[in-house]
This record gives C-alpha cells, sequence and structure tokens, in this order.
C-alpha cells in the first residue's frame, strides 16, 4: 500500500507554491509557479491544473492563502470565500482543511465563517511549523514580494500582530523583496557618477534587476515577466536600473550599474535589518538564539546575521529530502510547513 501523503498550499496573490509530506516529515514535492490571479480566478485554476500534473495523489490538503489580497476582490471577506470555493471545485472529493493561525485547521464552511483567521496567516503556519519541533530563532522569510520576521521560543509563535495591519505597525511584515518590490521604494537617491540623484517613481525596475546585477538572485528565482518585458541579462537588467536615473544604458559601464546595485540591495538589507532589530528589541530570544532563513531572497540573511552576532540556519536544512526538494520547500515555507502540520492527522 502507497505511503499517504498530504499536500500543502499557499494560494499567493503572484505564486502558487505546493508541497508534499508523509507523516514521517518527509518531502516528496516541493513546487512553485507564477499565478497572476489579480487578472481573474481562471489564472489559479490554471495554475491548480499545472501543478495536479506534478503532484503525488494526495487525499488531504492543507491550504493558506495571501491571495485573498489582490485587488480582483472587493475584500478579504470575499477574497477568502472565493479561493476556498475554487479549491472545493478543483478538489471535490478530498479533504480540504484551511489554517487559521491560533485556530489550526478549518473545515471549509468554519474557514468561510472566519475569514479574519484564514487571511494571510501563512507566516504563523511557518512559524507553527518551526515551533512544533523546537526551535528556537528568530525566523525570517523573504520572498518575492514581502519579509516576515517572527520570533520563535518555547513552543510558541510570539506574534504582536496578526492581520497585515497590525504586523506592519510593529514590523513583523516589511513590504519588501527579492524580485517583485519597485527599485523606488528602497532609496530616494542614490551615489551615481560621483553625485547624489534621486530616483523616478516609476515602475520602471524591481528589485529582481538589482539581485541580478549583483550576482545573488538564484536564475531561477523571478518566474514573471520583468517591468518592461523585455528579457533577464544583466545588461536588459541595468537598463531598466538605468532608466531609473533618467539615463540610459550606454552612458556608463556595465560596472557602474552593478556598483548601484550593490548599494540598493544594501539599502534593501537596511531596511530589513532595522525590522529584524525592533522585533529582536523586545528580549524574548536567547542572544545565541539564530536567525532562520527562508524564502527565495534567504540569500539576504547570512550577512544580516552576522551584523547582529548571531549565528545562521537555513529552512532546508530542517527539511528532510533531497537537496532540490529541500530547496524549494525553504522557498516555499508555508507550503512545506502547511503539509507538515497537516500530515500529523494523517491515520498510521
Amino acid at each position: 500500500m502507497a505511503e499517504p501523503i498530504a499536500t500543502g498550499w499557499d494560494l499567493g496573490g503572484a505564486h502558487i507554491k505546493a508541497a508534499q509530506m508523509d507523516a514521517a516529515g518527509r518531502l516528496h514535492r516541493a513546487i512553485q509557479i507564477p499565478c497572476t490571479l489579480w487578472r481573474g480566478l481562471e489564472h489559479l485554476e490554471r495554475a491548480l491544473a499545472i501543478l495536479d500534473r506534478e503532484l503525488l495523489p494526495s487525499e488531504l490538503h492543507g491550504v493558506t492563502m495571501t491571495g485573498e489580497l489582490v485587488d480582483l476582490f472587493a475584500d478579504r471577506r470575499e477574497g477568502v470565500g472565493r479561493l476556498i470555493d475554487a479549491m472545493l471545485a478543483h478538489f471535490p472529493d478530498k479533504q480540504l482543511r484551511f489554517y487559521g493561525g491560533e485556530a489550526g485547521f478549518l473545515a471549509p464552511a468554519d474557514a468561510k465563517a472566519r475569514p479574519e483567521t484564514v487571511a494571510s496567516a501563512n507566516w504563523h503556519a511557518s512559524g507553527r511549523y518551526l515551533a512544533e519541533r523546537g526551535a528556537t530563532g528568530l525566523f525570517v522569510d523573504i520572498g518575492s514580494t514581502t519579509t516576515d520576521i517572527l520570533p520563535i521560543a518555547n513552543g510558541a509563535v510570539h506574534c504582536q500582530g496578526f492581520s497585515d495591519a497590525a504586523r506592519m505597525i510593529v514590523e513583523e511584515l516589511v513590504y519588501t523583496g527579492v524580485t517583485r518590490t519597485p527599485v523606488m521604494v528602497l532609496a530616494n537617491s542614490v551615489p551615481f557618477a560621483g553625485q547624489r540623484q534621486g530616483l523616478m517613481a516609476e515602475y520602471f525596475a524591481t528589485a529582481a534587476d538589482i539581485h541580478r546585477l549583483t550576482g545573488e538572485l538564484p536564475g531561477d528565482a523571478d518566474q514573471h515577466d520583468t517591468a518592461d518585458g523585455r528579457g533577464k541579462s544583466a545588461e536588459e537588467s541595468a537598463a531598466r536600473l538605468a532608466r531609473m536615473l533618467g539615463r540610459d544604458l550606454a552612458s556608463a559601464e556595465l560596472a557602474a550599474w552593478r556598483e548601484l546595485a550593490h548599494y540598493l540591495a544594501a539599502c534593501q538589507r537596511r531596511l530589513i535589518e532595522e525590522a529584524m532589530d525592533r522585533v529582536l528589541s523586545r528580549g524574548l530570544l536567547p542572544e545565541a538564539a539564530p536567525v532562520i532563513g527562508a524564502g527565495v531572497g534567504r540569500f539576504l540573511l547570512p550577512e544580516i546575521a552576522r551584523r547582529l552576532k548571531r549565528p545562521y540556519r537555513d529552512f532546508a536544512d530542517l527539511m528532510q529530502g533531497d537537496p532540490t526538494l529541500r530547496e524549494w520547500a525553504a522557498r516555499a515555507a508555508p507550503a512545506a510547513a502547511v503539509a507538515g502540520l497537516v500530515s500529523s492527522v494523517i491515520p498510521a
């Protein structure tokens, strides 16, 4: 008889992530694909169909989400309800449970009745998964769009906020990520060609362009179109960055654009580090507690951890499975966490 497998889903506004895990905690699948949910629910349906072909048969599905935020929906209540309905329509014969933070997993009807507990609870799933496995540390998940910061100690998730608004106020949620964040929000002005110059308030370039030029962004990490719809080479990234300064690529050597990219990457690191400092200042973690890094942008964290004089642990190293699976599970930490949490209810 085949070993029972649980599937975890993280339904985002820009990506759909899925992971599969057995009751022993072994990964069997970990996948992320782009999904322009804001353009219509048919994009989610198409993504689910694609993922179906890659996943193993599974009766139990745990679901978390942030896609209820997209402007396809009038508000979060509508978004949560319609995403639940979409999952029920796609998996009519499966056991579906929706993650509701401290409330745990909810049946579909209960989840629809309590949208405030289900909306954007994916970060809590990651923290709870680590807490239940005895981890202590500052969990930081740097994704394509946002960064989650969460202290974990004594088997518990120590958050001051739960809603997006509350979490942004206390800097447990920082709206910066390594692919989709517009460059203009990272700095008001930059040093270039011996002068200080402001940036255009235009969507000409994104953080993906910056991290491609620094050489830190994994080659398969940026799954969406670029700001101008052109390619993703170093030269094309530099051309978009040049436009932020009202310049053309040919106005400076590629090395100058790389230097500018390093400066902007440092600005983003400082933004994340300052938020981490604020959360650490609560005094909930011992001095030796590590930074636990997840997300496609976790390459930013080892340097920040060194500056904070803390060890660094990678979420991938806490997973069981082959290296490629563990890498994708670290990028899709909430999906992996939900799979691990819901797998505990699989009958022996």
